[in-house]
C-alpha cells in the first residue's frame, strides 16, 4: 500500500514536471526561455518547446506588426508657421534578444515609451527642415519617408523595425486658427471686391452702349419723321396750291372763312374794329343789314383799327366792349357783329 502510494505520487510529479517542461509557441510570437535572467534559447519556429521546470522560464513577444500613436506635438517649420502635427508607426520586433536586452523587464511598453522619443525627434528634425507648404502640399510623403529612415536607424539599436510613418492631421494651434480664418476671409472679400468692381465695369459698358444705341435710334427715327413730315407738308401745299390756284376768288373767301371761324369762337371777347376793315368784306358783302341790328360791336370813332388781311388767319387781340371810347357815334357807324 505504500508503495502504491509513493509510486502513484512519483507519477504525478514526473507528470507535472513533464507538463510544466512543455510549452506551446504560437505563430503569431516569438518567445524567450531565460534561466535566472539570462537568456538560454530563442524560439521563433511555431511549436512545441521544452525548458527545465523550475529554474528556467519563457517570456513572449508579439512578432505581428505593431501599430503606435504618438500624441500630437507642435513643431516649427521654417516659414516660423507653427503646425501641430498628429502622426502614427508601424513597427515589429526583429530581433528579440536586442529587444530584452535594450528594453529589460519593461518589455513592449518600455520599447513603445522609447519608440515614441525616437519619432517625436525625428519628426521634429525633418518638418523643421521645410515650409509649412511643403508639409501641406503633396510633399509630405517624402517628408514622411525620410522620418521613417532617420527613425528606422535609430530604433534598430533596440531590436525593432519602423515599418512605416504616417501624418495623421496637421492643424494650425488654437490661438493661430482666428488670425489664419480672419486672413482667409480678407483675401476672399477682396476677390469678390474685385469680380464686383469688375461685374459694375461690365454694366456700365453695357448700359452706356445700350443708351449710345437709343440715343441714335432715336434720332434717326426723328430725322426720318422729320423727312416725311416735310415732305407731306410739301405735297399737301402743292395739293393746296392747286386745288386754290384754280379759281383765286374762290380761295380768298375760304380763308376769310377760316378766319372768322377762329376769331368769331363762342367764348371770346368782343372785337372793337373799324367798320371798313377788310376783315369784313365778306360779310359787308352779304349781310350789312345784319350787322348794323347787332349790338356786339361798338364803332369806334377814333379807336385804331386792327386790320386783317382776307388771305392770312390774324385773330383780333380781345377788348372788353366798354373799354372803346364813343364821343360822337356818327350816324353811318358800322354795325355790332355779335362774337358767337
Amino acid at each position: 500500500m505504500n508503495r502504491t502510494a509513493i509510486l502513484l505520487g512519483v507519477a504525478v510529479v514526473a507528470v507535472v514536471g513533464l507538463l510544466s517542461s512543455i510549452f506551446i509557441v504560437d505563430e503569431r510570437e516569438k518567445a524567450l526561455v531565460l534561466q535566472f535572467g539570462q537568456i538560454k534559447s530563442v524560439k521563433e519556429e511555431p511549436g512545441l518547446a521544452f525548458k527545465i521546470p523550475l529554474i528556467q522560464e519563457v517570456v513572449r513577444y508579439d512578432d505581428r506588426i505593431l501599430s503606435r500613436d504618438i500624441d500630437p506635438i507642435e513643431v516649427t517649420p521654417l516659414d516660423d508657421r507653427r503646425l501641430v502635427v498628429d502622426a502614427f508607426a508601424r513597427y515589429r520586433i526583429t530581433d528579440v534578444v536586442q529587444f530584452r536586452q535594450a528594453v529589460g523587464v519593461g518589455g513592449t511598453a518600455s520599447a513603445e515609451a522609447r519608440i515614441d522619443l525616437i519619432l517625436r525627434s525625428r519628426l521634429r528634425e525633418v518638418l523643421g527642415s521645410v515650409t509649412s507648404d511643403s508639409i501641406l502640399s503633396v510633399d509630405r510623403a517624402a517628408l514622411t519617408t525620410r522620418i521613417r529612415d532617420s527613425a528606422r536607424t535609430e530604433a534598430a539599436g533596440l531590436g525593432v523595425e519602423i515599418i512605416d510613418v504616417r501624418l495623421i492631421r496637421t492643424d494650425l494651434p488654437e490661438q493661430n486658427l482666428e488670425a489664419t480664418f480672419a486672413r482667409m476671409r480678407a483675401e476672399r472679400e477682396r476677390e469678390a471686391a474685385d469680380e464686383i468692381a469688375r461685374g459694375n465695369e461690365a454694366a456700365q459698358r453695357v448700359r452706356a452702349q445700350a443708351d449710345r444705341t437709343v440715343v441714335e435710334t432715336v434720332s434717326d427715327a426723328r430725322r426720318q419723321a422729320e423727312i416725311i413730315r416735310g415732305e407731306a407738308d410739301a405735297l399737301r401745299n402743292a395739293i393746296y396750291a392747286e386745288a386754290f390756284g384754280a379759281d383765286e376768288e374762290f380761295f380768298e373767301f375760304y380763308r376769310s372763312l377760316s378766319a372768322y371761324t377762329t376769331a368769331l369762337q363762342p367764348g371770346n371777347s368782343t372785337l372793337v374794329l373799324s367798320p371798313d376793315s377788310e376783315f369784313f368784306t365778306f360779310l359787308n358783302e352779304s349781310g350789312a343789314g345784319t350787322l348794323a341790328a347787332s349790338p356786339a360791336i361798338a364803332p369806334a370813332a377814333e379807336a385804331p383799327a386792327a386790320e386783317a388781311p382776307a388771305d392770312v388767319e390774324a385773330p383780333a387781340d380781345p377788348a372788353p366792349a366798354e373799354a372803346a371810347p364813343a364821343e360822337e357815334a356818327p350816324a353811318e357807324a358800322a354795325p355790332a357783329a355779335p362774337a358767337n
